[in-house]
């Protein structure tokens, strides 16, 4: 069931608002710049429009998509300046017209892909999912993003059952954690990639922990699996995905979702995704059996309504899991918005385990 609140048939006259903001303070990309050059700034607030509420922020992430845009190598996103901000949690201000008064003060999840950087943001009733409210803004905001891409990834295209072997490759990030808590939900076996300090936080999510770094990492990875992986997910792309894919079981599926290993390479955003494309469907197109998926959490959008329906649905399972004490949220780090900059610092850093949050 949705959680997203329908729309009343009456329209009202004008915006009802609990704490309408005057001005909105946001983080803007202004270019290419190094995180601590990330801007803060004050503009006049806009009153909400027809089916839109404003959302006071609680809680944004600071994810790979966002330290991407920070070096303009994102593959949609768009022209400089802008305010960057994948998904947040917030509470409605403000309900403009069409948009029932009951949603004020109500407390929502909302994917935006670019905005959440900010203390007040606009969005469109209809993509509204609603968090249980004995889950904190912060620990849900880790499962956003985060949990709508792990769990379409594993049910939608890998169709991931109960004694199942799956590999997950940085077991320790984000999705991967999440991943890695859904795999073990569901009944399989999991190994995860991640250096070695972050090993025994690996084994605290369910899964076995190899170190990406060994030499002969696909053979180390096949030690665990000799039969072949039922499902691979790989966040790493470039040339790694080619072991990848060898890895698999006869009939497994190979999800790619990123080309994290291009990260900081000069040149085109496009190339390394166009060059990741052509292998998956040249691999789709042998008679053996295999799978080879690239995970756009945008794919399909063209049909809103569904596809705002399937992002609701797989969301709320997930925060349901999170409400009940199955997923366990990690939270690296509270910084204040206006901090951004050390967010930003820190979650490129390598060296914390979980996602940073940006909070009021």
């Amino acid at each position: 069931m949705r959680n997203t609140p329908m729309l009343c048939s009456r329209r009202t006259s004008a915006a009802a608002s609990a704490h309408t903001p005057s001005t909105v303070t946001e983080a803007v990309l202004p270019g290419i710049v190094d995180p601590e050059d990330i801007e803060v700034r004050t503009r006049a607030a806009v009153p909400a429009g027809p089916r839109q509420v404003v959302l006071a922020l609680e809680a944004a992430g600071v994810s790979f998509a966002e330290q991407q845009m920070r070096r303009g190598k994102y593959y949609d996103q768009p022209p400089f300046p802008f305010v960057p901000g994948y998904d947040l949690i917030g509470r409605v201000v403000e309900a403009g017209e069409g948009v029932p008064e009951s949603v004020l003060g109500r407390r929502f999840a909302v994917l935006t892909k670019t905005g959440a950087w900010a203390s007040h943001v606009t969005v469109d009733v209809r993509d509204l999912t609603e968090v249980p409210e004995q889950v904190d803004s912060a620990e849900a905001e880790t499962f956003v993003v985060n949990g709508i891409t792990a769990w379409q990834m594993l049910h939608r295209l890998a169709k991931v059952r109960a004694g199942d072997t799956v590999l997950v490759h940085g077991a320790n990030g984000g999705v991967g954690s999440t991943l890695v808590q859904l795999a073990r939900i569901a009944g399989a076996t999991v190994v995860g990639t991640a250096s070695t300090k972050h090993h025994q936080a690996v084994r605290n999510l369910g899964a076995t922990p190899v170190d990406y770094r060994v030499p002969d990492l696909e053979d180390a990875l096949r030690e665990h699996a000799p039969q072949g992986y039922d499902a691979v997910f790989d966040h790493v792309g470039g040339e790694g995905i080619v072991a990848s894919y060898r890895l698999l079981a006869p009939k497994g599926t190979l999800v790619s979702y990123g080309t994290a290993s291009t990260r900081d390479v000069q040149g085109s955003s496009k190339a390394p995704v166009l060059k990741l494309f052509a292998r998956l469907m040249l691999w789709n197109a042998l008679p053996n059996g295999k799978g080879a998926h690239f995970y756009n959490i945008w794919a399909g959008q063209r049909r809103h309504n569904a596809f705002r329906a399937k992002l609701s649905t797989d969301l709320s399972q997930v925060l349901a899991l999170l409400a009940d004490g199955r997923l366990v949220p990690h939270v690296a780090a509270r910084i204040p918005l206006t901090e951004v900059g050390e967010a930003v610092r820190l979650a490129e850093s390598g060296t914390v385990v979980g996602k940073v949050v940006l909070v009021p």
